[in-house]
């Protein structure tokens, strides 16, 4: 998949994510907020490491909050939460939709 069409599909599933949150509900509120203040306008190709010492080329979706960022897989077609690293973004195995990786911490 070309870096056109995973943009798009990014995009596309954080928009039917966020269309699918209660906007009466604070925490939803604070949890776009919060997403909205860190997502990258425009996703980039970076390396991420997974158990095993495998490495797979995944798309940052939010910049770091100091520890974690966000990142697609575009095999699986979803979400990672990676911890920040000095060798690069780690994958620590919450994955899945986007706002739900993003807010489990």
């Amino acid at each position: 998949m070309d870096a056109q069409r995973i943009d798009t599909r990014i995009a596309r599933l954080i928009a039917d994510e966020i269309a699918a949150l209660d906007p009466s509900s604070r925490a939803d509120r604070l949890l776009l907020a919060e997403f909205e203040s860190l997502r990258d306008p425009n996703p980039t190709a970076r390396e991420v490491q997974f158990s095993g010492g495998l490495t797979q080329m995944c798309w940052r979706v939010t910049r770091s909050n100091g520890a974690y960022s966000l990142f697609y897989l575009p095999g699986p077609d979803y979400f990672s939460l990676c911890v920040d690293s000095a060798i690069g973004p780690l994958d620590i195995g919450v994955h899945g939709p986007a706002l739900r990786c993003f807010a489990s911490v």
